[in-house]
Order: structure tokens, then C-alpha cells, then sequence
């Protein structure tokens, strides 16, 4: 079975730092893109964040470019996200996903893993 597990998340005060990791299973994400969303309660789910299993090209959403590192450990079928600088704003449930292009448009993603919740509260 293909599964992804997002995990890291917490409470943090702002300006802190978490580090998110997507462990993957049942399918060889190299041939894939792994991609980072987040969603607040009553809003749309965004993209912040892929990696390109295949050529490593990266997409980074504006708001958290600069903040914001995804990294892989093909070892380990992991992908991680790096959260620096965090803001009150960044509060959300965040989520990993499998796909073919590493874009953030959420419909091409096929495969999804559990949320972990980001709490960014002084």
C-alpha cells in the first residue's frame, strides 16, 4: 500500500523552528514529486513546498520562500520540511502528497498522507 506519514508538528512560539518529515512507503518516491500543503479550518489547502523525486526541481510558494527548506533522504524514503521564522499566520494542519510534477497545484497529487497540526502560539 502506498502510505505517507506527516510528522513534527507542535506548539512553538513565533520565531521558532519545527522540522516536518514525510516518511513514504509502498512506492518508490523517486519516481514521484513530494509536495508540502497546509490548511486552516474554512480555508482552501495550499501548496508551500515541493521536491522532484526524479530532477529535484523545487517549487516554493512566495509567503514561505526564505523560511521554508524541503530536503529529501532517498535512504530513509523521506522528505522533510524545514520551518524557520515561524509566524502566527502559519498555523495549520500540514500535509504531505505524492505526485508526478513537483507543482502546487493540489489535483495532481494522487496520494496523501495524515496531517500534522502546526500550532505557531506565544
Amino acid at each position: 500500500d502506498v502510505q505517507l506519514q506527516a510528522s513534527g508538528g507542535g506548539l512553538v512560539q513565533p520565531g521558532g523552528s519545527l522540522r516536518l518529515s514525510c516518511e513514504t512507503s509502498g512506492f518508490n518516491w523517486v519516481d514521484y514529486a513530494i509536495g508540502w500543503f497546509r490548511q486552516v479550518p474554512g480555508q482552501s489547502r495550499e501548496g508551500l513546498s515541493t521536491i522532484s523525486g526524479r530532477d529535484g526541481s523545487l517549487y516554493v510558494r512566495d509567503s514561505v520562500r526564505g523560511r521554508f527548506t524541503v530536503s529529501s533522504d532517498s535512504a530513509k524514503n523521506t522528505v522533510y520540511l524545514q520551518m524557520d521564522s515561524l509566524k502566527p499566520d502559519d498555523t495549520a494542519v500540514y500535509y504531505c502528497a505524492a505526485g508526478f510534477r513537483a507543482t502546487p497545484v493540489i489535483d495532481e497529487y494522487c496520494y496523501w498522507g495524515r496531517g500534522t497540526q502546526v500550532t505557531v502560539s506565544s
